[in-house]
């Protein structure tokens, strides 16, 4: 479908810039709140993933399925939030095993002036928002947004 469609293919990667600027949302708050709120990590994840969720909500709503308006946006919302709840439920418990994994191993492999609990927080985040980036697409094209061709 993505490969051979050149709209599908326009709208993934349309996806993916709002993925991207999810991100940066997501990366942003998670950041903000371990550091400077010194909020845990595992609840400071779910804040801001419940942001990049709501950002990524309006910029896919308006510009990546700007077709897609035989539905009311409160439906469209809802079940983009549901989708997304699942991605939080595959996310939450991947960020904390990757927890657990990354930050010893950056405790031997880091040099010591780089913290390794941020850069495993960091690395982390970024494997489990790729992760839960393929099922949102996959979810939400065929679930929420199916109303385009």
């Amino acid at each position: 479908m993505i490969i051979t469609n050149t709209k599908e293919r326009t709208r993934f990667i349309r996806f993916a810039i709002v993925g991207i600027i999810g991100a940066v949302v997501d990366f942003g708050i998670l950041n903000l709140f371990t550091l400077v709120f010194k909020i845990p990590f595992v609840p400071s994840s779910i804040v801001s993933f419940c942001a990049a969720v709501l950002n990524n909500f309006i910029l896919n709503h308006y510009w990546t399925y700007p077709d897609s308006r035989s539905k009311s946006v409160s439906r469209q919302l809802v079940q983009f939030a549901l989708i997304n709840v699942i991605g939080l439920l595959i996310r939450t418990p991947l960020l904390a095993w990757l927890e657990r994994m990354l930050i010893p191993l950056g405790e031997n492999f880091l040099p010591p002036n780089i913290s390794a609990t941020i850069v495993a927080h960091n690395v982390a985040l970024a494997v489990a928002i790729g992760v839960v980036m393929l099922w949102n697409f996959f979810a939400n094209r065929f679930w929420t947004f199916n109303d385009v061709e």
